[in-house]
Parts: structure tokens; sequence; C-alpha cells
């Protein structure tokens, strides 16, 4: 954690997300994400799954009063430098959580990843929730996280390229957001792209594609990944990346675990003599 130029200490990171009780995504891959960057993790638990790297058996909403409440408790005792959301699950909750931003963290950074389905494909937003996602938290967000099949539901667009992530980019930018990330894993190619779109400019951002199958919970880590680093007050773009070269590296070092979708190696960080700069950043 640092410190900002009162002294008074930065790095705090709300997280409103679902539990995954393999360990791989959700909360436990996000407060796994938001140590290793150097932040503070905090939580507002949405919904416990029930799952593996198989997939999802089983969902359990946790109240949307609840929800709220846990999120009061934090911002009105410690308070938060960012707020990242995952799973929201449904309309009531996604409004809820808008409301507790704006009245305990309307300063605060926020990053929006908006879960949708998950790698086994059990749907983790409702249907109906789409436009409340759309209307209500998308506007508020300082960077949304689509992955490309989230991006063409939030847009109505299909994404099949380059091109056509930098078009959906721009549209998600119309609905509010700050800035806009649409990862390129799903799209074919020995080279994965990610678009990086900002009110000033529009980034790509590459890396070599990884040939395995221990993926789970990359979208979680990123999110929560540059969560952390905003909440320090590294600038966008440079978070975006240090972020994508961490997730990089713990998907290149994955454990290995399960039959399905494996998890990440959370404890990874880039080799600081490929990328100098983000390793004395992550290691700060």
């Amino acid at each position: 954690m640092t410190n900002d130029a009162s002294g008074e200490p930065k790095g705090r990171v709300l997280i409103v997300a679902g539990s995954d009780s393999g360990g791989g995504a959700g909360i436990q891959a996000d407060i796994k994400a938001v140590t290793m960057m150097g932040g503070f993790a905090m939580t507002a638990i949405t919904a416990v799954t029930v799952q593996n790297t198989l997939g999802v058996t089983g969902i359990h909403e946790v109240p949307p009063q609840i929800v709220r409440d846990q999120m009061k408790a934090v911002l009105s005792d410690i308070g938060a430098d960012a707020v990242k959301t995952g799973m929201l699950h449904g309309v009531e909750i996604i409004e809820g959580t808008a409301a507790e931003i704006e009245a305990g963290a309307a300063e605060a950074s926020l990053v929006v990843d908006p879960v949708m389905i998950a790698k086994g494909g059990a749907r983790l937003l409702a249907e109906n929730a789409v436009d409340a996602m759309r209307q209500v938290l998308i506007p508020m967000a300082t960077l949304l996280t689509p992955n490309v099949p989230e991006a063409e539901v939030l847009t109505g667009r299909e994404i099949k390229t380059l091109d056509g992530q930098k078009a959906a980019a721009d549209a998600l930018l119309g609905l509010g957001a700050d800035a806009v990330l649409i990862k390129g894993g799903h799209l074919e190619g020995a080279i994965v792209t990610d678009v990086l779109a900002t009110q000033e400019a529009i980034h790509t951002m590459t890396s070599p594609r990884i040939d395995t199958r221990h993926t789970h919970g990359t979208g979680c880590a990123l999110a929560s990944a540059i969560a952390a680093l905003l909440s320090q007050g590294v600038e966008i773009v440079l978070a975006v990346e240090a972020a994508r070269d961490y997730v990089h590296e713990a998907i290149r070092t994955a454990p290995g675990f399960g039959q399905g979708h494996g998890p990440l190696n959370f404890l990874a960080l880039p080799d600081e003599d490929e990328t100098p700069e983000m390793g004395s950043m992550l290691r700060h």
C-alpha cells in the first residue's frame, strides 16, 4: 500500500462479487489479486456458488439488503479508494450496489467487471439485469472490463475483429464509462489483443496466447489487479498494462489443479528483467 500527499494510506479496495468455492474466481481470486498488487481487499459477497474447475452446480444469492449492509459497514468505517464489482446477478443487487457507492464511495475509482457467464456455461447475471447494468452501473464506471461475449451482449454488436473491438469499446464509452477494456481472449489467433479505450485515445495491448485450459478466474484477477493499482494512484494505462503482465504470468505458471478449467498461479509476478518498470511498480 502507498500513502497520498497528506500521508494518508491508500490502496483500500472494496470488492462486490460472488464467492467461488473452488477458489479460482470470484471473491477468492479478487482478494488474492488485490493483495499481490499491494492493496487491502475488503468484500461484500453477493452470492455463494457451488463450483469447482468443472463448473457451477448451484447458486445461492445473498439477500440484496445484506449486500448493501456489508458495503455500508465497510465504507462507513474503513472507506475505499477503489471499488471492484463482479457477479451481481440481479437487478436489485445492481441498483443497491450503485446506491451504496454513490453514498459512501463516490470519489473512489470504480472497476466494473460485467460477469455474465461462468467458464462452464452457467449464467451468473440474470437476463433481465443486463439493462440495469447498462443504465445504472456502467455510467458510474472508471473502467469497464468486458470480454468479447459480454461486450456483444452489452452493445448488441457482433465482434470478430480488432476493428469490431474498437467499435464496441466506443459504443460502451457512449454509455458513460470513463474507459473500457475489451479483452480479446475469446477471439482466435496466436496473439491476444485487448483494446483499452479512454475518452482521449484507443490503446491496443498484445500478448502471446498461452495454450492451456487453466484460465479460470482470469477476468476476475485482471479487474481486481487493475482496481488495486488504481486505488494507489497508478494512471489507468499503466495500471492495465501492469495487471495484464501479472495475469499473463499467472496463466503461464498455473499450478494445474483440477480436471477442468483450472485456477491461475496468483502468486506470480512478471519477470523484472522483461518488464522492469512494471516489475518495480508491483514490488513497491
